[in-house]
């Protein structure tokens, strides 16, 4: 009729433990979000970022609208892409998507 101390302790240190128990399956459900879909896109952002601070005059790019061009001038965060012959627009830099062909730095005659 009575509970004893050792009951009464036993009960109260496989309670915390059933409590940590449950947290589990949430933390490894984070865990496998932050490595499947977090960590990826962040790893896509920072190439997006180093791609479009690379961008220079006679890149070929693709803009997110779809627009194929040549960049014509670089500003702080504005590229004029020459779309035509004589037609240039002014686009903002995070919006290019894509850059088709890299224009190579002259190489010195020796």
């Amino acid at each position: 009729m009575f509970v004893t101390p050792a009951y009464a302790q036993a009960a109260g240190n496989a309670g915390a433990g059933a409590a940590f128990a449950q947290f589990i399956p949430l933390i490894l459900i984070f865990a496998i979000m932050y490595f499947l879909m977090i960590r990826p896109q962040q790893k896509r952002v920072k190439q997006h970022r180093e791609m479009v601070a690379a961008l220079k005059k006679g890149d070929h790019v693709v803009t997110q609208g779809g627009i194929i061009g040549k960049v014509a001038s670089v500003r702080d965060e504005e590229l004029e892409v020459e779309i035509a012959s004589g037609v240039k627009v002014r686009v903002v830099r995070g919006t290019v998507s894509q850059v088709l062909n890299k224009t190579e730095p002259v190489a010195a005659n020796a």
